[in-house]
């Protein structure tokens, strides 16, 4: 059976790679939120992100305990129950430095689970 961890971290990477995607071509944070289009987008897959990593496994979470899950899913709360209190810093903030290593984390997560799933489906099929 596929991983439901693997779909929820490519749903994830996805949606990161957007934002990060949305955002460029911007030199501050002022010049991105008056985008209304890019900055809302961005705040949409945010949610999207922090939606897919509520859904992984307790033994995902667990073992990438690199990954500060909580503020990830703290922060999709922040956007959808005060969205009109968002600080466009603090986005231009995360987006800037702290985007890329979640990005390169997701990306090693997804190449290991899938390694795993692989070798697990090939065990499966010789029981």
């Amino acid at each position: 059976m596929y991983d439901k961890d693997i779909l929820n971290l490519k749903s994830a990477l996805n949606a990161l790679n957007k934002i990060i995607n949305y955002f460029s071509g911007y030199d501050n944070a002022d010049g991105f939120y008056h985008n209304q289009r890019d900055f809302n987008a961005s705040m949409m897959n945010f949610i999207v992100i922090g939606e897919m990593v509520s859904r992984l496994s307790d033994g995902t979470v667990d073992k990438y305990k690199n990954v500060d899950w909580y503020k990830i899913r703290g922060f999709r709360n922040i956007i959808a129950h005060n969205y009109f209190g968002i600080d466009a810093e603090e986005v231009w903030d995360i987006i800037q430095n702290h985007l890329p290593e979640l990005q390169i984390e997701l990306q090693k997560m997804i190449t290991s689970k899938e390694c795993v799933s692989e070798e697990s489906s090939e065990l499966d099929r010789w029981r």
